[in-house]
C-alpha cells in the first residue's frame, strides 16, 4: 500500500506542475500533506516536515549565502573574461550560443556545485537568449544536463555517498568511470549542437552589430507628443529587436560574425522563451524588467571592481580549495566568502544593502522552493513509502538477472535518483542492491559506478534544489523545464550506461 501511494504522490506532483494546475511551491507542500493523511499518519506531519527542513536547513543556508556570494562576484565583473570567451565563440549564432551554453556549464560545474554552476552561466547566457529570441527550456535543458554528467566529480557528491554507502574509496569508483563519462559529456556537445542547429533554422542568423544598430534606430525613431513617448513602427521591427542596452553591450564584446539574416519578431508561443508580458502587466513593464536583468553583464555598470579582481579571484579561488579540502562546512564557508565579498568590494553600507536587494529575490525564491521540498522528502522517508519502494523495486528484479546487477544498478538509478534525493538512493537503495549484486558475484565497485550513470537525470529532479536556481534565474516554468529535458538527460544517462558496459566498466 505504501509502494503505491509513494509512486501515487509522485506522480500526482509531476502531473500537476506539468500541466501547471499548481505551482512548485504549492505542489511539493500540499500534496505530500494530503497523502499523509490517506496513509494515516496525519497526526506525524509536524514531525516529519521539522525532520525534512533540519535536514534540508543546511543546504538552504548554502544556497542563501552561495546565490549572494557569486551574485555579488558576477556584479563586480569576477567572470566577465570567461563570458567574454564564451560569447566571442557564440557571437550572434543559436547554434554556436547553445554548444557554448553547455560548454560553460561543464566549466564551471569543475567547483562541484551545482547552485553555482546555474547561476553563472545563466547570468552569462540569459542576455543572448533573449536577444535572439531563443527558447530559454533549451538553455536551462543544457545547462542541467552538462552539470549533470560533471556532477560526478568526487566532490560534487554522489560518487563521495556511494563510496560512504559501500565503504569503498571514492578514487576507485570514479576514475576508471572517466571514459565512460567523457563520452556522456560528448554528447551533451553533440545534443546542443542539434538543439543549436534546430534555433538556427527557427530563427536565422543575426550578426550583433546589426542588432545594436537596429536599437540605435529605434531609439532615433522615438518620439514626444502630448510628453508621451511614442514609436514608429517601421520595417526594422522585423528585424530582432533586443530588450535591453545592458547585454547589447556585454554581447558587443563578443564580436561580429555569420551570415545576416532578417526574420519576424517572435510571437510569444509556448515555449518560445520570449516572455511575452502576462495579463494585466503592460508590455513597458515587461520590457523595463527585461533591461534589468540585461544589466547583468553591462561592461560599464557602477557595481564593477576591476581593482580588486585579483582580490575576488583569489578569494573564490581559496573558497573553492576550501570546499573541496572540507575545511569547514561549506555552508559556513559561503558564509563567511559573502560576508568577506560584500565587506571589501562594497565598504558602505548602503552599497552592501543595495547588493542584497539585488539578489534578494533570488535567495527568496530558492530558499522557499528548498523548505517546501523538504515536506516532500519529509513526509516520503518518515511514512516509509521510499524504503517501501526501495523494497519493491529490489524485489522484482528476476533472479536470472543476478549477475548482472551493476546493468540492472544503473537502469534503476535514471528514475530512482529523479523520485528520490540521493541521500535516499545512495544510502537506502544502493547497499539494497550491492548485496544482491555480491550474492552473484558482482563487484561493489561495479554497482557504485552503475549508480553514477543517472546523475544527468537527476539534476532536473524536483527534489534537487539546484534546479530551482536554475528555472528562477531563467524565468522558466519548471514544468516546461521538465517537459523538455527528461527526455534528453535520460538519453544521456543510456549513453554513459552504454559506454560504461561497452569499455567494460560496468
Amino acid at each position: 500500500m505504501l509502494t503505491i501511494l509513494g509512486f501515487t504522490m509522485i506522480a500526482t506532483f509531476l502531473v500537476l506542475i506539468m500541466m501547471k494546475k499548481m505551482s512548485p511551491i504549492a505542489a511539493l507542500v500540499l500534496i505530500p500533506a494530503l497523502f499523509c493523511v490517506f496513509v494515516g499518519k496525519g497526526a506525524h506531519l509536524g514531525d516529519y516536515v521539522i525532520e525534512g527542513v533540519g535536514t534540508l536547513a543546511p543546504t538552504a543556508a548554502m544556497l542563501m549565502f552561495a546565490i549572494v556570494y557569486f551574485g555579488v562576484m558576477i556584479d563586480v565583473g569576477l567572470f566577465d573574461p570567461v563570458v567574454r570567451g564564451i560569447l566571442k565563440f557564440c557571437k550572434a549564432d543559436p547554434m554556436r550560443i547553445v554548444v557554448g551554453t553547455a560548454l560553460l556549464a561543464a566549466i564551471v560545474s569543475l567547483d562541484g556545485d551545482g547552485s553555482t554552476t546555474f547561476m553563472i552561466t545563466v547570468s552569462a547566457m540569459y542576455p543572448l537568449y533573449k536577444r535572439l529570441k531563443m527558447s530559454l527550456v533549451v538553455m536551462t535543458g543544457v545547462a542541467a544536463t552538462a552539470n549533470g554528467v560533471m556532477n560526478t566529480l568526487p566532490w560534487g557528491g554522489p560518487t563521495a555517498r556511494a563510496a560512504t554507502a559501500l565503504k569503498l574509496d571514492a578514487g576507485d569508483i570514479f576514475v576508471p568511470m572517466i571514459p565512460a563519462l567523457a563520452v556522456g559529456l560528448v554528447a551533451v556537445i553533440a545534443l546542443s549542437y542539434v538543439l543549436g542547429l534546430r534555433e538556427r533554422k527557427r530563427l536565422g542568423v543575426l550578426s550583433l552589430a546589426d542588432v545594436l544598430e537596429t536599437e540605435k534606430e529605434r531609439e532615433r525613431e522615438k518620439g514626444t507628443a502630448d510628453g508621451t513617448e511614442t514609436e514608429i513602427a517601421t520595417e526594422t521591427e522585423t528585424v530582432l529587436v533586443g530588450a535591453g542596452a545592458g547585454a547589447g553591450a556585454s554581447g558587443g564584446s563578443g564580436g561580429v560574425g555569420g551570415g545576416k539574416v532578417r526574420f519576424a519578431k517572435s510571437t510569444g508561443a509556448p515555449g518560445s522563451g520570449t516572455d511575452a508580458p502576462s495579463e494585466g502587466e503592460s508590455e513597458g513593464e515587461a520590457e523595463e524588467d527585461d533591461d534589468v536583468r540585461l544589466q547583468g553583464l553591462d561592461p560599464n555598470r557602477a557595481t564593477l571592481r576591476p581593482k580588486l579582481y585579483w582580490f575576488n579571484a583569489l578569494l573564490t579561488a581559496v573558497l573553492l580549495t576550501a570546499m573541496i579540502m572540507e575545511l569547514l562546512p561549506i555552508p559556513v564557508l559561503f558564509l563567511l566568502a559573502a560576508a568577506l565579498a560584500l565587506t571589501v568590494n562594497f565598504p558602505n553600507i548602503p552599497d552592501q544593502r543595495e547588493r542584497l536587494a539585488a539578489h534578494a529575490d533570488n535567495v527568496l525564491n530558492v530558499s522557499g522552493m528548498v523548505f517546501a521540498a523538504a515536506v516532500f522528502t519529509g513526509v516520503l522517508q518518515g511514512t516509509g513509502m521510499v524504503d517501501s519502494m526501495a523494497k519493491w523495486l529490489v524485489d522484482g528484479i528476476p533472479d536470472g538477472m543476478g549477475p548482472h546487477m551493476a546493468v540492472v544498478t544503473g537502469a534503476l538509478s535514471l528514475p530512482l535518483t529523479y523520485f528520490m534525493s540521493n541521500d535516499g538512493f545512495y544510502f537506502g537503495v544502493l547497499p539494497v542492491l550491492a548485496e544482491a549484486g555480491a550474492a552473484h558475484g558482482v563487484s561493489p565497485l561495479e554497482i557504485a559506478r552503475a549508480s553514477l550513470v543517472g546523475q544527468p537525470l537527476h539534476m532536473s529532479s524536483p527534489l534537487v534544489p539546484a534546479v530551482y536556481v536554475l528555472v528562477g534565474m531563467a524565468k522558466v516554468d519548471f514544468g516546461d523545464h521538465t517537459k523538455f529535458v527528461v527526455k534528453w538527460a535520460a538519453l544521456t544517462s543510456l549513453v554513459v550506461l552504454g559506454s560504461g558496459i561497452l569499455f567494460g566498466i560496468i
